[in-house]
């Protein structure tokens, strides 16, 4: 269960933290003073850590680097006053991870701290090689995904860049996670960034930061992502979708690991690996004049190409049965394996959405089996689905009209309720299914996306095995 600290010595902000995560999924520990700060960390563990500048008995800048010390890879999060954001902003250089400003808007720290478990959780889930125990590891024995690891553990302890090539769900994220983790700088920070999900005109500012009156808006200095990183690992995921002003500065930073904050005309030194991934064909987009050729040969110098899973099938079983015991074991049911007759049906599926749709799917049939063997009637898809309840190809005019002519009442009601339903669906699939990018997209906070998913009937897993496939992905 991911673990939330808040040192804060005013209840009413201890009791925000508390109303932003009202979902038991995640717990939230306070405490009220830099001492019992300390010890709650030692004690607890937290994944996340959010804390206050002034404190009783000293600054929490004090506690942040009593914690850095111990761990660079805990997500620190700062609460400043707007009279010392600065003190804020010098913690972030350290590496703090981000900061909010009194009075708290809600939806902003639930945003926040989503990408801050987010990026937790990209660092301390282990991500093995085959022959590694590890519950989160690259499964499979086929040569092609075999020759894949035996790259990734060549390139992993070199500090070269690397391009993570390969289609939506092949599991480019674990790739990436496994280069980090079996690096010389496990022990630093990792970011992953995702550059599609940024708005255009963010992106420069959001990886190398701004000085203050950069643009309209600047009204205060901001750290970047890679300054924040220092000497650890980034991730540039979905690269392709990067603006070519953006690509220009990464380019920069790859030959002479300089870059320039937006408005700044300070070189800034680091030392930070970069890795970079896309399911997208660069070269056809490099032809179209949408990245840029001298980038992309300088990315390719070190290539991993994940195998999408119909390369793959002997690995199927294994994957299955890998994916069954850790959703059983989670789920607290006693399922045990498959039937015959349910695994030829993996072997033999199309599987477009790769990996990714592998395991949402034996996930789904771990809650619907009701004994301990999954049969062919338990996978999704066995039974007819039940009809849509929005049109593949959404009319609101003629649902509109039919709701007006059927008899029925309450149209205002059911026709909110539609497009609600796809709204929402369209951005999960959009986002990959990642909820706290879901709701940024959206503007509402995570905990009201959780009870419009309850209350509308999505269902998560479905929605991400069934997000259209734009690039062939």
């Amino acid at each position: 269960m991911p673990r939330l600290l808040v040192v804060d010595d005013e209840p009413i902000i201890c009791h925000s933290f508390r109303r932003v995560f009202t979902d038991p999924a995640v717990e939230v520990v306070t405490a009220g003073s830099v001492a019992e700060g300390w010890a709650r960390f030692e004690r607890d563990r937290p994944d996340v850590l959010v804390l206050d500048l002034q404190l009783p008995d000293g600054s929490g800048l004090d506690l942040f680097e009593r914690v850095r010390a111990a761990d660079p890879r805990r997500p620190v999060v700062f609460i400043t006053a707007h009279g010392t954001s600065d003190t804020a902003i010098e913690a972030m250089k350290r590496g703090a991870f981000d900061y909010l400003t009194k009075p708290l808007d809600l939806e902003q720290v639930s945003g926040l701290l989503g990408r801050a478990f987010e990026a937790a959780r990209l660092m301390r889930e282990p991500a093995a090689l085959p022959d590694d125990p590890a519950a989160d590891r690259i499964v499979g024995r086929t040569p092609v995904v075999q020759e894949m690891c035996k790259l990734i553990g060549r390139l992993a302890p070199q500090d070269a860049n690397v391009l993570i090539l390969g289609e939506s769900g092949t599991g480019k994220e674990l790739v990436a996670r496994a280069l980090y983790q079996h690096s010389t700088r496990p022990d630093r920070p990792f970011l992953a960034i995702n550059c599609a999900a940024l708005p255009e005109t963010l992106v420069e500012s959001e990886l190398f930061g701004h000085e203050k009156g950069a643009f309209t808006g600047a009204d205060r200095q901001r750290v970047g992502k890679f300054e924040q990183c220092g000497d650890g690992t980034i991730l540039l995921d979905e690269i392709g979708d990067m603006p070519l002003p953006a690509q220009a500065k990464i380019l920069r930073l790859l030959q002479d690991q300089t870059f320039e904050r937006v408005g700044g005309n300070q070189p800034i030194r680091t030392r930070v690996r970069v890795l970079a991934a896309t399911n997208q064909d660069l070269e056809q987009l490099i032809a179209a004049g949408r990245f840029r050729g001298d980038l992309y040969y300088r990315l390719k110098v070190a290539t991993v190409r994940v195998p999408p899973l119909r390369d793959r099938r002997a690995d199927i079983p294994e994957l299955a049965h890998h994916f069954l015991f850790r959703h059983a074991r989670a789920a607290g049911r006693d399922v045990r394996g498959f039937s015959p007759e349910a695994l030829d049906r993996l072997v033999g599926g199309d599987w477009p959405g790769n990996v990714r749709q592998l395991q949402n799917d034996i996930q789904a049939a771990v809650y619907q089996t009701s004994g301990q063997t999954i049969l062919p009637s338990d996978l999704p898809g066995a039974a007819p689905p039940d009809p849509p309840a929005v049109p593949a190809a959404f009319d609101l005019v003629g649902t509109i009209e039919a709701f007006l002519t059927d008899g029925n009442k309450d149209v205002h009601g059911r026709v909110m309720a539609l497009v609600e339903r796809e709204l929402i669906a369209r951005a999960l699939r959009h986002a990959h299914g990642h909820q706290g990018q879901a709701s940024d997209l959206l503007g509402i906070n995570r905990t009201t996306l959780r009870h419009k998913l309850r209350d509308l009937g999505i269902v998560l897993d479905r929605v991400v095995a069934d997000r259209p496939d734009p690039a062939g992905e």
